[in-house]
């Protein structure tokens, strides 16, 4: 049974109520003060308390998303074997390819995704990839639009999103809390959306810690895992477009600071990019384990937003910031985007634009109303080259 099955939950609860009835039987019988009664109290009194503990912490495991599998608990970043036998979209054999199919993330868990064969509703995978350039791996969620399987369209390819979850949280978050691609698809029948690869990530590599996607001095290299990894892996296994003008990235919270800080240090990967309720500098609390940058003020300069309009040319690049007027941080966010505009004015190749909601907080519900905006904006400039 995988990590974060509710199976898994269902069984160990079944499992506390027999050790509890079993308890409540046979406590009598056990009274005795001779060793083997003892060791019978004991040993009921522990299996109990673990399948109750057990149970406590994979709910919150489930909640909130540290660990998606059990590599990832009993090996934090560690590659998956290949399925032996199988080929990716590219016809390379699975056990040579950086990206390969996984049943980990809970997907046989989603009920509304659309129904119906791939060429008529797409196709969402799940998948994990291995990056070449920093050994980190995680699994991921790809959609594939139904245009993907059209054979009249087989030497096409298609323009990327990609888009990152909260944290913590799950690559499930963008399926089941956050649907993007069941909004996609409404979005496309309304044709308000073109057809676009989308690709599901979590914004840390190595749970639990928050690594907020930057590359950890000594650490883990999470900057390089979406900017580079990624890329890659998605363009060796499917048919997408290798042009930064086509790819986007999208994200809420910890993500939508990850998709800002991404679009704008590698606007050569990513053409545009939203940020959903995000930061425009790196947090530093008890999740990220201080620093992430080891005290490096130039590092943390190059990955504040605001000091990077201040002090660099401006990127070639569409960024949309969401928030609402009710969010903690939204005068930060003004002030932000005010500055982004009095860049943009003078620097042609960089565009900024703003939405704010009217009440709603840091939190699924306002994500969820503002993401069909967001992915019609994103929609509207991933280039089909």
């Amino acid at each position: 049974m995988e990590l974060t099955s509710d199976a898994l939950v269902n069984s160990l609860l079944a499992l506390g109520a027999a050790a509890l009835l079993a308890t409540l039987w046979l406590w009598p019988r056990l009274a005795r003060q001779r060793p083997l009664p003892v060791l019978g109290r004991v040993a009921l009194l522990t299996v109990t308390q673990i399948s109750v503990l057990a149970v406590l912490a994979l709910s919150v495991n489930n909640s909130f998303g540290f660990y998606t599998s059990w590599d990832d608990l009993l090996e934090p970043g560690g590659a998956r074997l290949a399925l032996a036998g199988s080929e990716n979209h590219h016809g390379t054999p699975v056990s040579d390819a950086l990206v390969q199919p996984t049943d980990e993330g809970g997907l046989e868990g989603v009920t509304d995704l659309p129904k119906g064969p791939p060429e008529e509703v797409g196709k969402v995978e799940s998948v994990r990839i291995t990056g070449r350039e920093t050994g980190l791996s995680d699994q991921l969620f790809v959609y594939l639009p139904p245009e993907y399987f059209d054979p009249k369209l087989a030497t096409v390819r298609f323009p990327v999103l990609l888009t990152i979850s909260g944290f913590p949280g799950t690559t499930l978050h963008l399926v089941k809390d956050l649907p993007v691609p069941q909004a996609a698809w409404e979005l496309r029948k309304a044709g308000k959306m073109a057809p676009a690869i989308i690709v599901m990530a979590r914004p840390t590599v190595a749970p639990p810690r928050d690594t907020e996607c930057v590359d950890v001095p000594g650490g883990p290299r999470t900057e390089s895992w979406f900017a580079k990894d990624v890329p890659e892996a998605l363009r060796e296994t499917y048919r997408v477009s290798r042009s930064a003008s086509s790819w986007g990235v999208l994200g809420f919270s910890t993500g939508g600071s990850c998709a800002m800080r991404l679009a704008m240090r590698f606007p050569e990967v990513f053409g545009s990019g939203t940020g959903m309720h995000g930061d425009f500098k790196v947090a530093e609390d008890q999740f990220t384990g201080g620093s992430l940058f080891g005290g490096d003020k130039a590092l943390a300069d190059q990955s504040d937003l605001a000091w990077r309009l201040q002090n660099l040319p401006a990127p070639n690049l569409s960024l949309l910031v969401i928030s609402t007027r009710k969010e903690t941080d939204y005068p930060e966010t003004v002030k932000f985007v005010e500055l982004a505009q009095q860049v943009a004015a003078a620097n042609p190749q960089f565009k900024v634009e703003s939405l704010y909601l009217d009440d709603g907080g840091h939190n699924f519900d306002s994500w969820v109303r503002e993401l069909p905006a967001a992915l019609e904006w994103m929609s509207a400039r991933l280039a089909w080259t």
